[in-house]
């Protein structure tokens, strides 16, 4: 009964948000939900638009990060332009210290380049675990996600139940494009990160990020010792089986 229920939920926003804008689904969905919706931000060029279109509709909208303790400096840089710019408040979520100074300790600074299995724990332990922390407070979050980021992302749709969390995903810009998103940081002045002017279209944990070429698919430069089918790292899985399996490598059972 209760997934009928999510299910009835998600049918009826979908049909109700049908030919809105994104920021017209932005402000749906804060009426909706209040403070049980909240973005998840990197403060990467899609983040910082939907952060821009939040505060143009909210004074006090709900807005975290996940700092992994391998961030650049840029993205501290950014994040606090991002604070004075709006005079938003941002949740700064770390992940659990034990548990980075057991893995660190076990498997070494950078395991991520060890393996798959490897780089997944790390980010399992410094990434989801503190998501999952966030998130079980909320009813609906929101992603900057888009669908021609990224070989996984294909047919990403705007509003989805994500079942590896139970709640509601909102990506607002599932269908820009990369033009749209820097027309409007261009049109809004909207602050961004320094890297991308230096090459890096997508950003993440320094050592697991560097620039790409021209004509390189725009996130070639996460993980780039992984072929494109894996380059996800866990927090936007599509569907419970991926969760589980992630789970299982998480705990560096497999």
């Amino acid at each position: 009964m209760e997934q009928d229920n999510e299910d009835l939920t998600l049918a009826r926003i979908i049909t109700e948000t049908s030919g809105l804008g994104a920021g017209q689904l932005l402000e749906y969905m804060l009426e909706r939900y209040g403070d049980g919706i909240a973005l998840a931000s990197s403060f990467g060029a899609e983040d910082q638009v939907l952060t821009d279109m939040l505060c143009g509709i909210s004074d006090s909208p709900r807005i975290f990060t996940l700092d992994t303790g391998r961030l650049p400096e840029q993205t501290y840089d950014v994040m606090e332009n991002t604070r004075k710019r709006y005079g938003v408040e941002i949740q700064i979520v770390f992940p659990e210290r034990e548990k980075v100074e057991e893995m660190v300790n076990t498997w070494g600074p950078n395991l991520f380049y060890g393996s798959i299995e490897a780089r997944k724990r790390c980010c399992g332990i410094r990434k989801i675990e503190p998501l999952k922390r966030v998130l079980r407070d909320l009813q609906a979050w929101i992603c900057g996600l888009r669908a021609e980021q990224a070989l996984t992302r294909t047919g990403l749709g705007r509003v989805e139940y994500d079942e590896q969390f139970g709640l509601l995903k909102v990506s607002p810009l599932a269908d820009w494009t990369t033009k749209q998103v820097w027309d409007y940081i261009k049109e809004r002045d909207v602050p961004y990160n320094a890297l991308h002017d230096q090459g890096y279209p997508s950003i993440g944990c320094a050592p697991c990020t560097r620039a790409v070429g021209p004509g390189q698919d725009i996130r070639a430069g996460r993980w780039w010792w992984e072929e494109p089918e894996h380059k996800e790292c866990g927090l936007h899985l599509k569907d419970a089986d991926s969760a589980n399996k992630e789970e299982v490598q998480n705990d560096g059972s497999a």
